[in-house]
């Protein structure tokens, strides 16, 4: 929604979300719509009630709490900041929530030749996807996902030939059918459903020639999947799960394509996931869930952060799979710094060089666990 379209109220509340991005504070859309929701609730009398309000949705570090308050006051009450509070890294990243897909893609400054080296500066481009008809890989994967992606335990019951409780309804209408006579004592069991996927994509450079591909396989997992949240991570976190949902293989992909901004550009894994995790709503994504990262792990960020980022998903997760087409060999050893330090961490690390092997990997998860 652009500015001109906001009504007049919610103008001050969404320019203030705008103001802290500029000034490197990770703001989600949502906790925007937090924000303004909250200050309704409030029908606040004095500024202190929306400063408050701000807090608890906008949620500023600790340490950069001084920063929001003056932003604050610059924002709503006209004062001035001293010069030299802006954040000294300008580019932090950001997160961005699904949006209608209708809007104009960012023009790329320069043409980008990246697909060879993984690089962390931020670069927006656009991607376009080719009309190719489905492979035979997805086709058997959407006919055996189905029956086979994980199932987790509910805590309501059916009747069923053997459980660990018995149907006792059904054993007093059998006994007055029969004048209190039992043949049989019918059971219960615990019923399944399916587990949760949290796919995330790497759509940086070095991922280039991978990227269609798992954009494809996303799309098909978004199909056979009953809980699955999709998000692309580069120098940005985008999440595409709406837009993946469309029925039609072109249309969803082309949707997709006008959501991510940093197609093709740099890498900064540790930053995109830390990002994924200081937003309660996605964090909760990944809680019991199977977690599928698709990436080859060349990291230009801080190594150090991405295995914080790994340790915090995996203590979430039912299961981390990492999935790099670097291991299509078999005979393949981490050599980067970053994969070496989260192998450990991860429950699995795959193969992730076409579809075939992402297929295989996830469907040999699910039936091992």
């Amino acid at each position: 929604m652009s500015g001109g379209d906001l009504p007049r109220a919610a103008r001050p509340f969404v320019e203030f979300s705008t103001l802290l991005r500029e000034n490197a504070f990770m703001v989600a859309p949502e906790q925007t719509e937090m924000f303004i929701a909250a200050v309704g609730l409030l029908g606040p009398r004095q500024m202190g009630d929306i400063h408050k309000a701000g807090l608890a949705t906008l949620a500023p570090p600790p340490e950069r709490r001084e920063d929001f308050d003056a932003l604050f006051r610059l924002h709503f009450l006209g004062q001035s900041i001293a010069a030299g509070e802006k954040a000294e890294d300008d580019e932090e990243l950001q997160a961005f929530d699904e949006r209608e897909g209708e809007m104009e893609p960012p023009e790329a400054d320069e043409i980008n030749e990246a697909g060879e080296q993984a690089t962390g500066s931020e670069v927006l481009t656009l991607r376009q996807f080719a009309d190719l008809a489905e492979n035979e890989a997805l086709r058997r994967f959407r006919k055996q996902a189905a029956s086979r992606l994980p199932r987790r335990l509910t805590q309501r019951r059916a009747p069923a030939k053997s459980g660990d409780r018995w149907n006792m309804r059904k054993l007093m209408r059998d006994a007055v059918k029969r004048d209190g006579e039992v043949m049989r004592l019918p059971q219960m069991a615990r019923k399944t459903r399916q587990r949760r996927i949290l796919l995330l994509i790497d759509v940086s450079g070095s991922m280039k020639q991978q990227t269609e591909t798992h954009m494809r396989f996303a799309h098909a997992l978004a199909a056979v999947s009953d809980h699955v949240e999709i998000f692309t991570l580069g120098t940005r976190l985008t999440r595409v799960t709406r837009a993946l949902r469309l029925r039609r293989q072109e249309q969803a992909l082309a949707s997709a394509a006008t959501l991510v901004a940093d197609w093709d550009g740099g890498t900064r894994l540790g930053d995109a996931l830390a990002a994924f995790l200081s937003v309660p709503r996605f964090a909760g994504f990944s809680r019991g869930a199977l977690v599928i990262v698709l990436s080859d792990g060349l990291e230009r960020g801080d190594p150090e952060r991405l295995v914080e980022a790994v340790r915090a998903l995996s203590r979430r997760a039912w299961k981390l799979a990492w999935l790099t087409p670097l291991a299509a060999d078999s005979g393949y050893v981490p050599q980067t710094a970053a994969i070496s330090a989260i192998a450990p961490i991860l429950d699995r690390l795959g193969n992730g060089s076409g579809t075939a092997a992402i297929c295989e990997e996830i469907l040999t998860i699910a039936r091992a666990a």
